[in-house]
């Protein structure tokens, strides 16, 4: 890191620079220290922000293989046993099957995110284009976006790109948000705040695209060597912790989660509106402890949960 100096009228700025390379693009953080300091005033600031710089690099850092140092090969084994003792396979699902699971999905994601709509109200829209009454265009309208993004995760051949993530959020959003398929422009940060404080901050706009397109690397080299349900997992994960989108990154997040199973030969996952505090604490868990292992444990709950509806 070294110390940058600008003239601004008349007076002088100090700043901590810093460049790193993160896949195939250097990047560039750059802090305002103070003006006009005197070098011990310097010196105390620029220790305190070259802290802040490294744990803003470590927060952001290049996916390499978030799977290594979190879970042992046994525990590897045992999802990859999971997965073959449920007998869970995509080709085993009828078209009615489809037509269930979307209806719960569509229902259970955009509830997540704060949808007025019931389920039986869901279910009229989609089966009989019937929209309820003193209910908002945006909910009716995201209503139809998510149903069309499972029609599309069911055609693609796509497994992971920046094309289909912005795609998957064009569709869901076309008709009810005015950036529907674009990332975050600059300026445009994300902090979400709770009762106790902040409780996630996605990744800073500049370093979104470099981000992603880490991820997207990470799965095309670990594809043929997890199971599914952790491929999965640590991409939903890893793409909620960056927020690419101004809003909408739960519900293309959870798409993410399903076309990554369905492309590895396992049926989707609904995730329910009623234990959404339970998947908020898996997400937690990941971005501060980086522990993968209560989301695949929950993603196996929601699974049997799945199963009975299909039934």
């Amino acid at each position: 890191m070294y110390i940058e100096k600008r003239n601004f009228k008349g007076k002088t700025k100090y700043y901590l620079a810093h460049s790193f390379r993160e896949g195939d693009k250097i990047n560039k953080i750059r802090k305002l220290i103070g003006i006009d300091l005197t070098k011990d005033v310097l010196e105390e600031r620029r220790i305190k922000i070259e802290k802040l710089i490294v744990e803003e690099i470590e927060k952001y850092k290049v996916i390499r293989d978030p799977i290594q140092a979190e879970l042992t090969k046994d525990e590897i084994e045992f999802v990859e046993r999971l997965e073959k003792e449920a007998n869970l396979r995509v080709i085993h699902l009828s078209e009615q099957d489809w037509e269930t699971f979307s209806r719960l999905f569509t229902y259970n994601t955009n509830a997540i995110e704060g949808s007025e709509l019931n389920s039986k109200e869901v279910k009229e829209i989609l089966d009989r284009d019937i929209w309820p009454k003193e209910k908002t265009k945006e909910d009716v309208a995201e209503t139809y976006g998510v149903n069309n993004a499972i029609k599309f995760i069911r055609q693609t051949k796509d497994h992971l790109s920046l094309s289909l993530i912005k795609e998957l959020h064009k569709i869901v959003f076309k008709n009810s948000k005015g950036f529907a398929g674009e990332f975050r422009k600059p300026g445009e940060e994300v902090v979400v705040m709770g009762r106790n404080g902040i409780v996630h901050e996605g990744a800073p706009q500049s370093r979104v695209v470099s981000l992603l397109n880490e991820l997207i690397r990470w799965y095309e080299s670990s594809k043929s060597k997890y199971p599914a349900l952790i491929l999965a997992a640590v991409v939903h994960n890893q793409f909620e912790n960056i927020h690419p989108f101004r809003d909408g990154n739960g519900r293309v997040g959870r798409l993410l989660l399903n076309n990554i199973l369905t492309k590895n030969g396992l049926p989707p996952v609904n995730i329910e509106l009623k234990h959404r505090l339970d998947y908020y604490h898996t997400l937690q868990e990941y971005e501060k402890n980086k522990d993968i292992k209560p989301t695949i444990e929950f993603l196996i709950k929601e699974y049997k949960a799945t199963k009975k509806e299909l039934k």
